[in-house]
């Protein structure tokens, strides 16, 4: 027999062209884990975490203070969002507290407004000594809406407390308005518990309430209706 041909070898590929200098970079370099790759992927949410634990929360004012912080909204379009005045009077720099030195009265002309004032014949809403002149029912050129209503009757204490402590600038530990703090304005308010509880604003002087020494709370009776404002010192009778 003839003898085989030997097979054609085919040709040899010609060697790849080497790596750029870039891409050889990248090849040698070492190579992340996989379970690092876990580990980073979720870093973000620990940081987070992290962070959140050690962010301190804000401080929740209970009681009227914090009742009143809310409620002031509606009523800082008027006043002022930190009580300096606007198209209602002034609270800030103690000008709230000339105008009522009794907690009372302003909580009654809050209630009834302006209209139920002028329907009422009453013309001094709050103190008739105030310096300066004692201001007379719409004198400053616009209507107060009546809260009564609108608010409820702890939403309104809530507001007025506001309004005397954190805009007015009344001082609760002093001699002169701490007992007022105290029964009106604190978290553990026996007063502010009571309007809570469904006591009308109206009647809360006749409900025999105690302060924490267990002794009467003298209540300036705030009533049904409008009465003209009271002087600065103890109320009379």
């Amino acid at each position: 027999p003839a003898p085989r041909k030997a097979a054609v070898q085919p040709p040899v590929p010609p060697p790849p062209p080497p790596d750029p200098p870039y891409v050889a970079a990248a090849k040698g370099r070492a190579k992340i884990p996989f379970w690092a790759m876990a580990a980073l992927s979720i870093m973000p949410v620990w940081m987070f975490m992290y962070v959140r634990a050690l962010t301190e929360p804000p401080d929740v004012i209970a009681g009227p203070l914090g009742v009143g912080a809310e409620t002031y909204g509606s009523c800082s379009s008027c006043h002022g969002a930190t009580g300096d005045g606007g198209v209602g009077r002034q609270f800030s720099d103690g000008e709230v507290l000339l105008t009522f030195p009794h907690i009372e009265d302003q909580l009654r002309y809050v209630y009834f407004g302006t209209v139920g004032y002028n329907l009422a014949g009453v013309e001094i809403y709050g103190n008739p000594e105030r310096p300066g002149g004692a201001y007379a029912v719409g004198s400053f050129g616009g209507n107060m809406p009546a809260q009564g209503g609108d608010l409820t009757d702890d939403e309104i204490l809530g507001v007025v407390c506001h309004e005397r402590y954190t805009l007015g600038g009344a001082d609760p530990a002093s001699d002169e308005y701490i007992t007022e703090f105290e029964n009106w304005c604190t978290e553990d308010s026996p007063i502010f518990a009571a309007l809570e509880e469904g006591v009308a604003l109206a009647d809360v002087h006749d409900e025999g309430l105690v302060d924490a020494d267990g002794e009467p709370i003298a209540i300036i009776p705030i009533g049904d209706e409008p009465v003209a404002g009271s002087p600065p010192g103890p109320p009379a009778g």
